[in-house]
């Protein structure tokens, strides 16, 4: 399951930034402006993470923080465009986790948040899903216990499968999956072949997929409840 992760950010253009970037990481972006409406999105979602801008349009992010901090311990990020000594001493005595000075590149900012996911623990170990097992630190997969072997370009793609089971993932999206993986270019036949040869490792018939299946025009869905 995708962590979820609450960006308070008033800049709009930063805002979209902050999301795209840390989407294409696979986590689920959730954004707000305003202090009054962030307490109640914590307090339903249960986010892994909160990213907060200290200038907000109705209120301070300091004072959110304390808020926040009354009912949650969930980890908190800060953005601030603000670089004196005292305010960044200030997010940190009242219980924010880390922080960022803008301007900033997303490169550093998916760094720390990849940084704190880990070392609060909720960065996932294992994806279980019906008789398969993915052993995320050890790179292996498990059917019933029995190891199936896979290559690493195998082990990404359905990696990036099972992390959205049940959701159809666009061709365009596997492909960057694959060229993250590679370091190079890569195009829709060479999707079609790994899948094809994830298929032959662990479907019962390949032919007929129960769970990597094809949606026509689209992509391809890792079915969960198979």
């Amino acid at each position: 399951m995708k962590k979820t992760i609450i960006v308070v950010e008033d800049d709009q253009d930063l805002r979209r930034g902050i999301s795209f970037a840390l989407e294409q990481e696979n986590y689920r972006v959730l954004i707000n402006d305003q202090v009054g409406q962030t307490i109640e999105m914590i307090q339903r979602e249960q986010p892994q993470l909160v990213i907060l801008d200290i200038n907000l349009p109705d209120g301070s992010g300091l004072d959110l923080c304390l808020q926040i901090r009354e009912f949650s311990q969930v980890p908190i990020f800060f953005l601030t465009a603000l670089d004196l000594e005292t305010d960044i001493v200030r997010g940190i005595t009242i219980g924010a986790d880390d922080y960022i000075t803008k301007p900033f590149s997303l490169a550093v900012l998916k760094a720390k948040v990849a940084a704190i996911l880990k070392r609060y623990g909720t960065e996932e170990i294992k994806l279980i899903s019906g008789p398969f097992q993915l052993d995320l630190a050890a790179h292996r997969l498990y059917k019933n216990q029995q190891e199936i072997y896979l290559s690493a370009t195998e082990f990404r793609l359905l990696q990036y499968l099972m992390k959205n089971g049940d959701i159809v993932l666009e061709k365009e999206k596997l492909l960057n999956v694959l060229w993250d993986d590679q370091g190079k270019f890569v195009d829709e036949n060479t999707l079609f072949v790994n899948i094809r040869r994830l298929r032959k490792k662990i479907e019962t018939n390949s032919k007929q997929p129960t769970f990597i299946q094809t949606v026509h025009g689209v992509g391809y869905v890792w079915k969960r409840g198979c």
